[in-house]
């Protein structure tokens, strides 16, 4: 497989998670009242039944995939992703729409974990960090076509269709993958399935400050992103009214965070992970923090125009931030990779999941607790980064491989 089509399994395998998220947004509110949900808060459970069996997953795919390989790991994970959206067509509840979202999170979690052993099995140091950059890229450009493929999908139906949409595009990719990657482990990198060998594997991720600082300031990170996609409809469409225009104003962010992906795909190389992200980290706390200060005194809502520009700039600063801190956190924890990305995983998504659902939960019919969100979590971010750098910021640690 050339390096193209393998960097478009890859964003593809990833954009399976991406899309069971985000394709869902323009259907919450037809889900709610289909199913009898009377608070509109409530309706983000859909998002977050999903993130809680995807981040708890993560444990289990890493540690299999480096006993059993990374090919017959993926392929059940993407056959539970399609009998789950199967399932979802049928559900008679909103508790048991609930739970096969749960179980569909179970499946995705391997895209996730797998997909980075994947990179890190073949790339390492600035060339994984170009690879995941790249893969981002490509990967962004779901959450830029989602929205618009669910208002397009439930104009032929109700949103059961959108469940049928997913069990398709995941059998594709199966097939994909089936025939085209061969398995990617390493014979040396081979660890037995043990409780032992698992527990060891989980202590040398969480005993490596780099690692695990990285880890955790992504979190926070991802938790302020995982905060918008709860609250996204209800800010853009109960705020700001844009109905039907909802998915284009979602897809300008998203498209504007795949363009970062590629300009640090194309810089890290030259200039290493650490000076991109963390002029990246820096700017995203100068941003967020005009942004709450400009919520604070503007009499009621901040217009859209500025609402969106400053939401933009904040995203394209995430984009240089996710990848460069994911590759930088697993940088040295190649010879146990699969259970690496279990663990951080786990812990990104775990913990943004309940960070952002705080801050959906939070809405209150203004931006303010997204804003405040936003800054607040930057702050905490940083402290991490000066933590794993021990107070030293854009220190080219990493040499081009």
């Amino acid at each position: 497989m050339g390096k193209i089509e393998f960097i478009a399994l890859m964003a593809f395998l990833m954009a399976l998670n991406a899309l069971a998220i985000d394709i869902m947004l323009p259907g919450l509110q037809e889900i709610g009242a289909s199913l009898g949900v009377e608070n509109e808060n409530h309706r983000q459970y859909v998002i977050s039944a999903y993130l809680i069996g995807f981040a708890f997953a993560q444990l289990l795919y890493g540690p299999i995939s480096d006993r059993f390989g990374r090919r017959m790991p993926m392929f059940v994970g993407l056959g539970i992703y399609v009998v789950s959206s199967i399932a979802a067509i049928f559900v008679p509840s909103f508790a048991a729409l609930l739970a096969v979202r749960f179980i569909q999170g179970i499946g995705s979690a391997a895209m996730r974990v797998i997909t980075v052993s994947i990179v890190r099995d073949i790339f390492g140091g600035r060339a994984m960090a170009e690879v995941m950059s790249l893969i981002m890229m490509v990967f962004m450009v779901i959450p830029v076509m989602a929205p618009g493929i669910g208002q397009v999908v439930m104009l032929f139906g109700n949103w059961h269709l959108i469940f049928a949409f997913m069990a398709v595009v995941a059998l594709a990719v199966w097939a994909w993958m089936y025939v085209r990657l061969p398995e990617t482990l390493h014979e040396d990198d081979v660890r037995p399935f043990t409780v032992r060998s698992v527990l060891g594997g989980f202590r040398i991720v969480l005993t490596d400050r780099v690692a695990l600082c990285y880890t955790l300031a992504s979190t926070f990170i991802f938790g302020a992103l995982f905060g918008f996609i709860n609250s996204a409809q209800q800010i853009y469409v109960g705020i700001y009214g844009l109905g039907v225009w909802f998915p284009v104003a979602f897809a300008a962010v998203a498209a504007f965070m795949a363009l970062s992906s590629f300009v640090n795909a194309r810089l890290v190389g030259r200039f290493g992970m650490r000076k991109l992200s963390h002029g990246a980290l820096m700017g995203f706390l100068t941003v967020n923090t005009l942004w709450l200060v400009l919520t604070l005194i503007w009499p009621g809502h901040v217009p859209f125009p500025i609402f969106i520009v400053l939401f933009a700039l904040s995203m394209f600063q995430f984009g240089w931030i996710g990848s460069n801190f994911n590759s930088l956190a697993m940088e040295p924890l190649g010879h146990v990779a699969g259970t690496a990305s279990s663990v951080l995983g786990f812990m990104g998504t775990a913990g943004g999941t309940i960070i952002g659902a705080i801050i959906g939960q939070s809405f209150n019919g203004t931006a303010l607790p997204l804003v405040t969100g936003f800054f607040t979590l930057s702050i905490i971010g940083l402290i991490f980064v000066l933590i794993a750098e021990r107070g030293k910021l854009f220190q080219a640690h990493n040499k081009p491989v």
